[in-house]
Order: structure tokens, then sequence, then C-alpha cells
């Protein structure tokens, strides 16, 4: 299979349905399932028998449904222990119906003889990772392909090529990795395998008849899918005699047992009660447990070339099991590190901060070990007028915000509140001091020259129906076209430079919503641009609520503030004294609600009598108001903060 990228138009997609149940094992082609037992055991396995592939794709390709037709024609899981979406551990995971960690498998499997692929005969390993498809979870597919040799492409028969699966097989490309593309769903009355293989063989530069065509949910094609990765996933190369080397492609953090770290070996091999050394923290540990994941954690002496493991050595603190790390022997260790993985760059900054003041320490507890499991997460300390002490998080985009917030509230027991997300801006003073925003309130005072932000180049695949909705879509975020192409006669591409900021909220909502969800959308940051922004401020009663503050453009600077200070008129409970809530650029007032204040019924006690009293109780009153005024704090409910928070920036900008 040729590994040459065809010069034809890229593509991108939409998902598809989840899995109800697994099928019945008689309906798959192969009768009795290989059982477990005939792989060799770990450790001794000759790397000429060992393939390491990936499964890749768009969101809702059926990634996780075909790893459960593997696991289930491999053996490896019976049919008491199987679910739909069997790799998906995570409640979360479930509930969504989406992957969001990679997992790595092992899978023995027996190729038969006279088989019609033409693979040699004999009893193979297949360590295998299920991996996600959002954008937001690039990084965890970009790990997983330094663990393999081969990536299955995976492309729905009914949707075709789309943005994520153009994005992840330019990832496995650069990672000099085989591609063995695959169609899904040819059980679909809507499925195209004709047409989508022609599209899949122009992309990838082989023949439309390499393309394999499966159907997961029933087991249609799967066995020759496994065959064919025998057949052509390249063994892995390495020195079983030189010093050990294993590369660390994710972690996870064990409440009872410490640092569960994964890793794939190279050179050598890693034995049971060795004693390691972490290359880049020079940390020194002696290994308790070693095996491999088949699927649940089974126990081996060793692990050798080319093998996908885990290592324990009831390490609690976090940071000694970096990932990307080399692991090597303590005495006779390797002289030279792993390459290692690009460090992701965040793309959305954020604030979390405990509802509870007290759960500080916890919360900074909780960030580390998730970041253990979620290298792309950073965090650093900061502190909110409003908010308390909490943590500014950088995250690869709003689902993983999302994502990561709720696993703190459920897998660490935490109630929090986040602040309006927003990207990193460059602001030059016209002294010509250079300043890095990554939260409203590090927004400089004084003479601005220019404030530079993000921008981000748009990839959006549609039915050629929708273009006018997309084009109205991008103009009102600020887009600039940058091409258009047609795929085929009811397919286009088109590509838009957006500001990175328009990105992050709402947009890829509306483009779904707008387009019926049939528009995909694949974006990569490319650079900045300057634009007309400024900071616009909440004041209550003249004080500035920093947990409210928001960097916008200028043209939407009116209605953010117009909606905002309408929600905290609804949101804040009325005062013994009347409150004024005010948007602001710096000096000037650009909108305004009022709080009524609540008034007693002083004059309820006065029934006739002199006009003169009702008077003088009346003023009493009002000077009151204005002594309470003057010395008065307002207090904000939480809910105010999580109910304004929740959407905030979610004003349109106006059309030029």
């Amino acid at each position: 299979m040729g590994r040459i990228l065809a010069h034809g138009p890229h593509r991108i997609g939409s998902p598809c349905r989840p899995v109800e149940q697994w099928p019945d094992p008689q309906s798959s082609s192969r009768k009795p399932p290989v059982s477990s037992k005939s792989a060799p055991p770990p450790g001794h396995t000759d790397p000429a028998i060992l393939r390491n592939f990936c499964i890749i794709a768009h969101i809702d390709h059926g990634k996780s449904t075909l790893a459960d037709r593997m696991l289930q024609l491999t053996g490896v899981v019976d049919e008491r222990a199987a679910r739909a979406q069997y790799l998906d551990r995570m409640d979360i995971e479930r509930e969504r119906g989406i992957t969001i960690k990679s997992q790595a498998v092992r899978m023995p499997w027996t190729v038969a003889e006279g088989n019609d692929e033409g693979a040699e005969p004999g009893d193979y390993v297949l360590n295998m990772i299920d991996t996600p498809g959002h954008v937001d979870f690039t990084y965890e597919v970009s790990r997983s392909l330094e663990a393999c040799e081969a990536a299955i492409l995976l492309v729905d028969a009914a949707q075709g090529i789309e943005a994520q699966t153009l994005a992840n097989l330019y990832l496995a490309l650069g990672a000099d990795l085989h591609i063995i593309p695959v169609l899904n769903k040819i059980d679909l009355p809507s499925a195209q395998p004709e047409k989508y293989a022609a599209e899949l063989a122009g992309i990838i530069g082989c023949d439309p008849d390499d393309v394999l065509q499966v159907s997961a949910k029933t087991g249609l094609g799967v066995e020759k899918v496994l065959n064919e990765i025998v057949k052509q996933t390249p063994a892995p190369v390495g020195d079983a005699d030189a010093p050990a080397r294993a590369l660390i492609f994710d972690s996870v953090y064990d409440t009872y047992r410490g640092v569960v770290t994964y890793v794939r070996v190279v050179d050598g091999k890693l034995s049971h009660r060795d004693r390691i050394k972490m290359m880049s923290t020079g940390a020194v540990h002696e290994m308790l447990e070693v095996g491999v994941i088949s699927p649940e954690p089974v126990k081996a002496g060793e692990i050798g070339v080319g093998e996908v493991g885990y290592l324990i050595t009831g390490v609690k603190d976090v940071r000694q099991s970096r990932v990307g790390d080399t692991v090597t022997s303590q005495h006779g260790g390797a002289a030279e590190p792993l390459g290692g993985y690009k460090h992701p760059n965040p793309m959305v900054f954020a604030g979390l901060y405990p509802i509870d003041g007290d759960d500080y320490p916890t919360l900074r507890d909780a960030l580390d070990k998730l970041q253990l499991n979620d290298a792309a997460l950073a965090y650093e300390p900061e502190t909110s007028g409003a908010l308390g002490f909490g943590f500014r998080c950088g995250f690869l985009g709003l689902l993983h915000m999302e994502i990561t917030r709720d696993r703190l509230e459920r897998e660490f027991d935490l109630d929090l509140i986040s602040t309006a997300p927003n990207v990193v801006y460059q602001v030059t003073m016209e002294d010509g001091s250079v300043h890095e925003v990554t939260n409203p309130s590090e927004y400089p005072e004084g003479k601005i020259a220019e404030v530079r932000e993000p921008v981000v180049k748009a990839t959006i695949l549609s039915p050629s129906d929708y273009i006018g909705t997309i084009m109205e879509l991008c103009q009102a975020k600020r887009g600039q076209l940058g091409g258009m192409d047609y795929l085929s006669e009811d397919r286009v591409e088109m590509r838009y430079t957006l500001p990175m900021a328009d990105i992050v909220f709402d947009f890829f909502d509306q483009l779904k919503s707008r387009t019926k969800g049939y528009a995909s959308l694949d974006y990569e940051v490319t650079g900045e641009q300057a634009a007309d922004l400024v900071k616009v401020d909440i004041l209550l009663q003249g004080e500035t609520v920093d947990a409210f503050s928001a960097i916008v453009h200028r043209d939407a600077a009116y209605s953010y503030g117009v909606m905002l200070a309408g929600k905290l008129k609804d949101l804040i409970p009325r005062q013994q004294f009347e409150v004024p809530i005010q948007a602001a650029i710096g000096a000037r007032i650009i909108a305004r609600e009022t709080i009524r204040a609540i008034r007693k019924d002083v004059l309820a006690k006065c029934y006739g009598g002199d006009i003169t009293r009702k008077r003088k109780l009346l003023e009493k009153q009002k000077e009151g108001k204005k002594r309470m005024k003057m010395v008065g704090r307002v207090e904000v409910p939480q809910e105010a903060f999580i109910a304004a928070l929740s959407n905030a920036p979610s004003a349109e900008k106006p059309k030029k």
C-alpha cells in the first residue's frame, strides 16, 4: 500500500449512532473465537509476531464499535462481560457516547492456513489503541501514534471523508505509519461504499479495491481486517540486547496503587523488581509490577521489544511520571532518551474556583492527578477579588474544558465555578512594552498601540446547499474566506481564516444547527492578527467585579455589556439600597441597569394626622438609605456567578 498523499482536495464530516448491543457471535464468519490462552506470554514474545496499530477516524465513525468486534473475535472478552464501547471506561464517555481517553489492549490472533488475504499463517499478538475523534483530543491521538507501526483509517460509508478524518490522517503520515483504509457501516441503507472507497483511495494513493469494507455493528468483514493488519503492519524494530528504553505515552493515578505508567518498549526489556530511572527527572524507582492490558491488567515477569504494557512503582508523586519521558534501567541504562512528544500549547484559558474556599487544596491535588492522565492540561494559581483563590487553566478547546471540569467534579467531589473562557492576547503599549494577556484582569492600563489575537485556519466540509448559510455565519464572526473547492456535485470544502476567540465559544454549535448537522469543522492555529479589541468591565455600585470582565471586539462591546447587565439585574437579589449595574470601557459607561431598593413602608403606622409627620419619616428613611449606600456592600450569590458565567460571551457580533 502506498503512503503517498495525493494532491487532491481535503475533506471532512459528521457523527453516527451508538451501538445498542453486541451481535450474536454466530453471525460472524469466524466460528470459534481464539482463546486468549493461545497468546504467547508478554516478555517472551518474538517481535516478528507483534503488530502494533491504532484506529483513527472522525467523531462517531465507529472506532470503538470496531474495537468491540475485535475484542470479541479474538476472544479476550467473553460474551458475559461484553458491552458496547467496551474500551470507553469513564462514565462521562459512556454518557456522551464519545471517546476521551486512548485505550490500549493486547489481543491474540491466529491466521488460518489458506486465508484469502495471503497473510502468513500462525499465531500473532496484536496491540491495538482505540483513539478519540474530536479535534480537542488530537493530542491523545498524536501520542498514541508514537506507540504504533500502522493505523486503520476508518471512514463512515454513509458520511464519507470528514474534517478529522484528514487531520488524523496527516498526523499518522507525519509519524510515518502505514495506513490501512477501511470503510465502516456498509450495512446502512444510506451507505455508498463504491463512491467513498474511490474518494478514500484518491487521498491515500491506493487502488479502490484495496479499501476494506466492514460493518463493525454486525461483525461483517472484521476477520479480514485482522488478517490484513497481520499482513500489512510492519513488525516492531528494536535491539533486544541494548540497554532498556521505553517511551511513556500515558499515565493514570490509582488511589490504592499510586501512578500507573503506560509504556511502549523500544529497546531491551523491563523486568519485575528491576530498578528503573526516569531520564528527564533522574528519579529512580523499583518496579513493583509490570504487565500488559488484555483488556484488563495482566501481570508479567517482563516486557520486551515492541511490547505495549504498564508499570507500577508505588510512587504517589504524580510529577515523577511524565508523558513523553524515557524509562531505562538504573544500572547500565541508556545514554540517549527517546524523542518524546512536542508539548501542546493551550488554546483556551478559563479560571476554575472552588465554591467552598476550603476546597482549594483539594482542587490543587485534583489538578495534579488529572494532569497525569491528561498531559494537555496546564494550570497555575490565581486570585480573584470576587471568587477568591483558584487556578487559571489552559485547555485545547471548549469541549476539553467542559470535560475537565466535569471530571474534577465527578472524580474528586468538587463544586466549581468556571469563568468565561478566553484566548491569549498580545498587547503592545505606546511605550513599546508588550504584555501577554491570558485573563481580562491582566489587561494593562494606559495607552495601547495595538492588540493582537490568535487566528485559526478553519476547514469546513458541507453539502453545497448550505454555502450561503455558512458564509453568513463566518462573516458575522469576522472570518475571511481563503478558498472554496467542490469535492463533488453536492459537497464543498470552504477554507476560512477566523479569530480564535470566536471559534471557541459557540461557533461549532451554530455551524451544526444552521447546516442540520451535516457540516464538519477542523481548525489549526496559524498565527496572530491585529484587531480592535477592548476590555469591558462590569461595575456594581461603582466597584469592578473582575470575574465578569471580558475582552471583546469593539463592535460587540455594547451588546455584551447590555446582555450581561440585564442578566445580572435578574440574578442579584434586591438590597436595602439602590444598586447600579454598569458596563464600562475604561472610564466610559456603555450600558446600565438599576436594581431597585427594598423599601420598608414607614407610613404604615400613620393614619390620618398632620402631613409633616409623614414627610419627616420619609426624609429620615431617605437619609438612612443614603448612608447605607455609602457603606453597604453588594452581596453577589454564587448562583448568580454560575448563571452569568455559564454562557456570558454569547453576544453575537454585528455584521460588517
